[in-house]
């Protein structure tokens, strides 16, 4: 096997071990070589290439298997950790480059699995590896979303595994199409899935954990663990009609909680909710028009959901402050900031000549295509709130509003500025020439976004949204307050639970310690001469024993032996019988 047909996903993970232990420039230069190295790799793989190998019980499994769906999605994420990595080489945490290389490469595990098993074992990795991600923050916030974050992942993955159970105990190693087939291992198996995709009341992982990340790490959070999950939708279960309901929900929901939110990365979390849910109904409707929107939409995500946490993290390393009603005024300490922040705001609403405009269009004119007016409307009203809050509200009041005194403290790094940049232009380079993108889809469907009546419609619509947000500005800023959302429901009775639990232990303990004791001190002495009886003085509370003495007596070491052999005979004699 020549090295243009390795996995990539295995380089980033070789990266990682030497990240994690090497020094300095030598680390530095190990970020930025093994994306490289995994790039390569990709461009090198060709479909139907594969690394099969036999496991127990003669399990043939493929950890390595290419066709056009996982390529693409194993370039944008080759693509996406090269970026994120010179966003993040200036961070000196061995540990925290180690995990984002390991995240990324058990995201290309999962893509390039042929099998269930590996597959599982990938997802797995990735949820251990992300979670550090969230607590190299070092806070008190940021250890209990981490901690929330991967026992809801362990409860997805452990019903994921559970329908991979059923399908080997079926002897269906091989990942296959489950739509249609139903059972348990359908329902086990996309319940498994839909935690990863942050489909609601089960989201709230993602809000919760996201925005307390590091500032490199949130970059890595925003590109994978959702994606992946839209990839196994697609790959797994496209047609599946509940989907497409499950994606409009997602959709709107998470724009209703976007419009009301301060915290500028949980903003930005609410709508990765909320652009999944387009490609979760994409996925849903089935159509190969759909399912390429789903697939052009996940790649475009990446890079202006990247690009977004970039800047909103450069805005957090400057300043020190998170919230709309802290900041304000930063554009002209921030310019290049403020213009590179406008390309993927511009890009996520969809405005024309950026790659949003070019994804989630194939959506939308999917619904149409098949004739779910309902569905169009409701994600063209997710495309107004989106123009709305990331496009109009968000950069407002983060470099134009009210003067909160927000101060540049930190000069940014230069190479946070560099990748900001990589992602804009990619931003804006798929967007002005989309048959960049559109060949490498892996679907036969034709779409040719850059008509008159697509591009006016959308300017028209999102010039309205603008004239909306002039006139209501004052009442659409954010305020200092926490939204409640469907985590409080099992944040508050877990948490009284534990205390009760813990209070119920406690008192236990104080009642039953002193008997406890008084009881260990009396069979203690049984324990470690049981040969002899005993009696307990009373009055000396100490026990002795009248004809035994440790200095005159020894305990005969072949008595043990005769018991030791006693055991094993009558052991094998039941054996035998």
């Amino acid at each position: 096997m020549t090295m243009i047909e390795f996995h990539p996903g295995f380089i980033l993970l070789t990266g990682a071990v030497l990240a994690a232990f090497l020094p300095g420039r030598a680390r530095q230069f190990i970020m930025i070589l093994a994306p490289l190295l995994a790039l390569f790799a990709l461009i090198g793989l060709k479909e139907g290439t594969y690394w099969s190998y036999t496991f127990i019980n003669n399990l043939n499994l493929l950890a390595l298997k290419v066709d056009p769906l996982s390529w693409i999605f194993g370039l944008i994420f080759c693509i996406i950790a090269l970026i994120g990595n010179i966003y993040a080489i200036h961070i000196k945490k061995g540990g925290e480059s180690a995990a984002g290389l390991v995240y990324a490469g058990s995201a290309l595990g999962v893509v390039f699995a042929g099998d269930w098993l590996t597959l599982i074992v990938f997802w797995e990795l990735m949820t251990i590896s992300s979670v550090f991600l969230v607590w190299y923050s070092k806070t008190p916030r940021a250890f209990g979303a981490g901690l929330r974050y991967i026992l809801v992942h362990f409860f997805g993955g452990n019903l994921l595994l559970f329908g991979i159970v059923l399908k080997v105990m079926a002897g269906e190693t091989e990942i296959s199409l489950l739509s249609g087939t139903g059972g348990a291992a359908f329902w086990l198996i996309l319940l498994g899935i839909c935690v990863n995709t942050a489909v609601p009341p089960l989201h709230a992982w993602l809000t919760d954990a996201y925005p307390e990340g590091t500032i490199s790490g949130t970059v890595f959070l925003g590109a994978f663990t959702t994606k992946v999950a839209v990839y196994c939708l697609i790959r797994l279960f496209p047609g599946t009609d509940v989907l497409i309901w499950i994606g409009v929900v997602m959709a709107i929901y998470g724009i209703i909680y976007a419009v009301l939110e301060n915290d500028i990365r949980r903003l930005l979390s609410y709508h990765i909710v909320c652009q999944v849910g387009f490609m979760v109904a994409g996925a849903g409707m089935g159509t190969e028009l759909a399912l390429n929107g789903a697939v052009a939409h996940a790649y475009s995500n990446i890079l202006f959901k990247s690009l977004l946490f970039m800047a909103t993290g450069a805005v957090i390393y400057a300043t020190g402050r998170r919230k709309l009603t802290e900041l304000g005024g930063l554009f002209k300490e921030m310019p290049h900031v403020t213009a590179l922040y406008m390309v993927g705001a511009f890009s996520i609403s969809g405005v024309p000549l950026f790659n949003g405009y070019i994804s989630k269009s194939m959506i939308i004119s999917a619904a149409a295509g098949n004739y779910l007016p309902a569905v169009e409307l409701l994600l063209y009203l997710a495309s107004v709130g989106t123009f709305l809050s990331v496009c109009l509200k968000l950069p407002y009041y983060i470099f134009w509003g009210t003067d909160n005194g927000a101060q540049v403290k930190e000069k940014l790094p230069f190479n946070m500025v560099v990748a900001m940049a990589a992602s804009a232009s990619l931003c804006f380079l798929y967007g002005v020439n989309p048959s960049l993108l559109y060949r490498f889809l892996p679907f036969d469907a034709v779409y040719q976004p850059f008509t008159w009546d697509h591009a006016i419609s959308t300017l028209q619509l999102q010039i309205a949204v603008l004239a909306v947000f002039v006139l209501y500005m004052k009442k659409l800023g954010g305020k200092a307050a926490v939204s409640l959302d469907t985590d409080w429901f099992y944040r508050r009775p877990l948490n009284y639970l534990i205390f009760l639990i813990v209070r119920f232990v406690t008192l236990i303990q104080a009642k039953f310690a002193l008997t406890g004791n008084r009881l260990l001190f009396v069979i203690s002495p049984f324990i470690r001469e049981p040969i002899h009886a005993c009696r307990i003085d009373r009055m000396k509370t100490e026990l002795f024993c009248p004809f035994y003495s440790d200095e005159h007596y020894r305990f005969p070491v072949g008595a043990v032996v005769f018991a030791v052999v006693l055991t094993l005979v009558l052991v094998f004699i039941y054996v035998i019988l």
